[in-house]
This record gives structure tokens, C-alpha cells and sequence, in this order.
């Protein structure tokens, strides 16, 4: 083991971040307006009596956005993870389906998979990760039969108080930074570089988001409105759950 130095994860977060902002506002110029209608749930806009395409448009980006947010963010601190790892363990990427990160501590080989918080999957979902776990240890034991593995479910954030899975340990927050780097604080050391040029970032995500607004509340608009500027419900609920699409 070795002495995490924190310049170096100020370091890599400043001249990686900017791969986060880039891809929040490249999910921004990929959406089109008719896929996200069609995700979303009609009724629930009636009965909330949303009467203005803009209230409509926010609503149902705003909440695409959070989504592909966390997803894309997920994957970041998931690289920072590994990061950190490879400079205290030599952790590497696994080469493994399902896996994400391997590395050795006191005679032991863990296998991680890395989510974003701690409830993001159903019992399918988690029993696949169960799954994955079996296969890679069958891969891994086929060149070292006495090898000892753990597998391990880490989350960057929440808790946990269960660690223990049976078959598999789930570290969530603190428990999974400290896993990964040895440092019991490492959890709050890294909210400061992560700020690292977040309002610049953030003014050009904005100006690219009131874009997005403008232009599908337009596209609404012109699709979704009466001539008196009233919403047509009855369109906007056969778009989005008529068996034949019009």
C-alpha cells in the first residue's frame, strides 16, 4: 500500500471534469424533442393542470437531464475511483465483463463493480451483478485455483449499514472511498477539486440549456397547441399511447 497523495487527485480531477461538462451538454444537443415526449407520462401533465408548453418542456427535461446526469457523472467518479486505486494498490480496470475495477490487498483479490448510489438496481439487476461475480471468479481461479477472492459492490455515495451480502460486500460513501484509498476522510477531500471551474462550466451548460428550452417549447408549440394557444391533449396523449404511432 501506498500514501495516497491528494495533489494528485486535485491533478487528475482538473484535467479531467471538463469530460463531464462536455458530455452533459452534448446529452443536451443529442435530445430531440419527440423521443423525450415519448418517455414521459402525459396524464400525470393534465393532472398537475400544466397549462404552458414551457412548464411542459421543463418538466420533462428537467427530469431526463437528473437522469443522464447521474448516469454520466456515475462513470466519472467511477474513473476517479480506479484512479486513486492503481496510485495506493496498483488497481487496474478489469478486462472482465461486468467488473470494474481489480486489485490486491493483503493476499487478497477483489473484484469491484462500481455504482453511482447506493439503491440502483432491482433484484434482476442485482442478481446479474451476482452473476457477473460467479463468472469472474470462475475466470480468475482457472490461472491461480488458490487464489482468494472478494467481490465487492462499491457506491460513491450513501450508506449502507449492511456490508455484508453474503456472496458479495456492498460499501457505500465513506466505507467505499476508504476501500478504495486507505484514507478514512478521502470521501470529503474530493468535494473541493471537483468544484474545480464548475461556474464556468456551468454558464456554458446554461446557455446551451435555454437553447434547448426555447427551441422545443417552439417545437411544442407548433405540434401540440390550438390555434388559441390552448394545449391539444387529445394529440399529445395519442402521440405518446396510440398503438399506431400518427
Amino acid at each position: 500500500m501506498k500514501q495516497l497523495n491528494l495533489k494528485d487527485v486535485t491533478q487528475y480531477v482538473e484535467e479531467n471534469i471538463g469530460t463531464f461538462h462536455q458530455k452533459r451538454i452534448a446529452g443536451l444537443n443529442d435530445l430531440k424533442l419527440r423521443k423525450v415526449l415519448g418517455k414521459k407520462n402525459p396524464y400525470l401533465f393534465k393532472a398537475k393542470y400544466i397549462l404552458t408548453a414551457q412548464d411542459i418542456i421543463k418538466s420533462l427535461t428537467d427530469a431526463f437531464i437528473s437522469s443522464q446526469e447521474e448516469t454520466i457523472f456515475g462513470d466519472w467518479l467511477e474513473g476517479l475511483a480506479i484512479f486513486i486505486n492503481g496510485k495506493v494498490y496498483d488497481g487496474r480496470k478489469s478486462g472482465i465483463p461486468g467488473i470494474d475495477l481489480e486489485f490486491d490487498k493483503d493476499g487478497v483479490r477483489y473484484i469491484v463493480t462500481i455504482k453511482s448510489g447506493p439503491n440502483w438496481g432491482n433484484s434482476s439487476q442485482i442478481g446479474k451483478m451476482r452473476a457477473d461475480f460467479k463468472t469472474a471468479q470462475k475466470t480468475l481461479r482457472t490461472s491461480n485455483s488458490q487464489l482468494t477472492i472478494t467481490a465487492v459492490n462499491g457506491c460513491c455515495y450513501g450508506r449502507d449499514n449492511n456490508s455484508d451480502k453474503g456472496d458479495y460486500f456492498k460499501y457505500c460513501g465513506q466505507k467505499f472511498w476508504e476501500f478504495v484509498s486507505g484514507d478514512t476522510d478521502l470521501y470529503t477531500k474530493i468535494i473541493e477539486p471537483l468544484g474545480h471551474q464548475a461556474k464556468e462550466r456551468n454558464d456554458d451548460f446554461i446557455q446551451s440549456y435555454s437553447q434547448m428550452i426555447n427551441k422545443f417549447t417552439k417545437e411544442f408549440a407548433d405540434t401540440f397547441c390550438m390555434d388559441n394557444g390552448s394545449i391539444d391533449w387529445d394529440k399529445l396523449v395519442r402521440f405518446n399511447s396510440a398503438t399506431v404511432a400518427p
